[in-house]
């Protein structure tokens, strides 16, 4: 499935880091960025995690809370944001079914080898739920700032 902008995002309840659950209702009211990446402890999933970390005081006076997703367990991602001092949630979607719902599971390719894996994805929903905007096929470098931007002009 794939969304545009003002489509409804699709609601999820997942494990985190922490032993927390979360849901995008625990968001009502807020913004959120939910940012799909594909590993943990990788270098541009790790980059991309400490950008977001470093504006999250940033995102939080534009009531906006930054949220990543990937497959790793809640216990890999308590390793990560340790390693990293990281100040965000992960969720775990180890069964892919919220990363399959928000499209983001594709088929990739490198050195001509095919498999499916998480895309590089960012949305931004507001505190009703909608979708607001949408990066696709990311590239690391300085979309941290650009997602804050795109919530301040909200």
């Amino acid at each position: 499935m794939t969304f545009e902008i003002g489509d409804k995002a699709p609601d999820f309840s997942l494990a985190a880091n922490g032993g927390k659950q979360i849901s995008l209702s625990d968001y009502a009211g807020k913004n959120i960025v939910l940012y799909f990446y594909p590993k943990d402890a990788t270098p541009g999933c790790t980059t991309e995690a400490k950008d977001f970390s470093a504006l999250v005081e940033d995102f939080k006076a534009a009531n906006t809370v930054v949220v990543g997703v990937s497959k790793d367990s809640p216990a890999k991602h308590d390793k990560f944001i340790d390693k990293n001092d990281l100040k965000l949630d992960l969720l775990s979607d180890e069964d892919g079914q919220m990363i399959e719902a928000y499209g983001v599971w594709i088929e990739k390719n490198m050195y001509g080898r095919k498999y499916m894996g998480i895309e590089r994805a960012t949305f931004l929903i507001d505190g009703a739920g909608i979708i607001q905007n949408i990066w696709h096929k990311v590239r690391v470098k300085g979309h941290a700032a650009s997602v804050l931007e795109a919530v301040k002009a909200l």
